[in-house]
């Protein structure tokens, strides 16, 4: 499915300019019909996965709960 730069923008939650910037420097890949550019929403696939994945590690690290220091003071 093809997005504007607008709609891709709302769906990644990122800034118009920011979009139409990585357009530009081809860093997505993007169609221009002559009035628009449109982007295929499936390049962001794995991208959105792999943060899914990530934002899941670091609350499980978070949730973990601090281990007790062992007391080195006692070294006599």
């Amino acid at each position: 499915m093809y997005l504007t730069i607008a709609e891709t923008a709302e769906y990644l939650s990122l800034p118009e300019s920011y979009i139409e910037a990585l357009v530009h420097d081809n860093k997505i890949r993007a169609v221009h019909d002559g009035e628009q550019y449109l982007i295929n929403r499936e390049q962001f696939n794995q991208h959105l996965e792999q943060m899914e994945k990530a934002k899941k590690q670091l609350a499980e690290y978070l949730s973990e709960p601090i281990p007790e220091d062992p007391d080195v003071k006692d070294e006599d």
